[in-house]
């Protein structure tokens, strides 16, 4: 079968790749979607981010769906032919932090298409793969598009859960990418009461319109446009900071009102904090990494029509089409989300 592999910057190559032996607890999935995240853009674009840096070819990909077409012999639960969202998230279970109950920031962690660990977890960028029946969750009533963005939804959601009561809260979602327009749907979701939403492009700028943020400030264009959220010492609860970049984060924090909560979710290296306003206004920083059991809570808001993730698929790709795909995903004016239909 084919995986489509990473090698180093702007070097990805679909080759060969071996099939995996099931076991008696593991499914057969037959690939029909998959989304191309921002991480897979930082192997692709600059060959890792950070200190992360690929030191072997590595299969990309996390965000997938398909079908499954074989079970193992103690397999429960699941039927050839269901659709499936697969978790890319697999704790060791035995861990020092999965026994505090920290999954996602297991010591052992086999997170697909991750270059952290070496020897590197290859990806699920494949025609097919053999998982764990845990990571499956069915999906029937999703279309494959849809039960492959569960994987950034859970993102999105595991930072609300970091974020605490957002009960009548006044949100800011710095970077509208689509972690952040799936911040602003998650949080309306919990209950935030505003929304202000900031980028520096239009065309994320009018989907987190869409998708419910209530204002929308382009600080490229208006970089003084959050200075009436900062009146007095602020007024805004609770930041999703979701780009990664400093200048957005320290942007944002004088529009954050005394113990504001700030969760950062955007990965793209360290960044310099004004630890200055942090400490005076007496602000929580609180990471946000990954996620695990929301997975199935992300599965079943899409299924009850909920959350609706639709609006933020905006292209699909042939899997032999992979460079056409990746090129159109670093283009934030005209891309959010870009999948790879495996089917196609």
């Amino acid at each position: 079968m084919k995986a489509l592999f990473a090698h180093g910057a702007k070097d990805l190559r679909l080759s060969d790749c071996a099939a995996e032996a099931l076991g008696p607890t593991d499914v057969r999935i037959r690939m029909e979607r998959g989304g191309i995240c921002g991480s897979d853009l930082h192997y692709f674009n600059h060959g890792g981010f950070g200190t992360v840096r690929l030191k072997e070819p590595m299969v990309l990909g996390h965000e997938v769906a398909g079908r499954v077409a074989e079970v193992g012999a103690d397999v429960t639960g699941l039927t050839v032919g269901d659709l499936v969202a697969v978790s890319p998230s697999r704790p060791c279970g035995g861990c020092v932090e999965c026994h505090r109950g920290l999954p996602n920031e297991c010591l052992n962690m086999r997170f697909y298409g991750s270059a952290m660990p070496f020897p590197h977890i290859q990806g699920a960028f494949r025609e097919e793969i053999t998982v764990m029946a845990s990571q499956c969750h069915v999906a029937n009533d999703l279309t494959p598009a849809e039960a492959a963005m569960a994987e950034p939804l859970s993102v999105a959601l595991h930072a609300v859960r970091r974020a605490g009561n957002l009960m009548g809260a006044k949100v800011l979602v710095t970077g509208c990418g689509p972690i952040g327009l799936l911040a602003i749907l998650a949080a309306r979701r919990a209950g935030a009461a505003q929304i202000i939403a900031v980028d520096i492009t239009d065309t994320s700028l009018a989907m987190a319109a869409k998708v419910g943020a209530d204002v929308t400030l382009n600080t490229m264009t208006n970089p003084n446009a959050l200075a009436p959220f900062a009146m007095g010492k602020g007024t805004v609860d609770v930041l999703f900071e979701c780009s990664g970049a400093a200048p957005a984060l320290a942007g944002a924090i004088p529009a954050l009102r005394p113990r504001g909560v700030i969760v950062q979710l955007g990965l793209s290296g360290d960044m310099s904090l004004p630890m200055m306003q942090i400490t005076a206004k007496e602000l929580e920083l609180r990471g946000s990494f990954r996620f695990h059991e929301e997975f199935a809570v992300a599965v079943k808001l899409m299924g009850a029509g909920l959350i609706d993730v639709k609006p933020l698929i905006t292209h699909e790709f042939a899997f032999d089409d992979f460079l056409t795909a990746f090129e159109t995903a670093n283009d934030r004016t005209q891309a959010i989300k870009v999948q790879l239909a495996f089917d196609a």
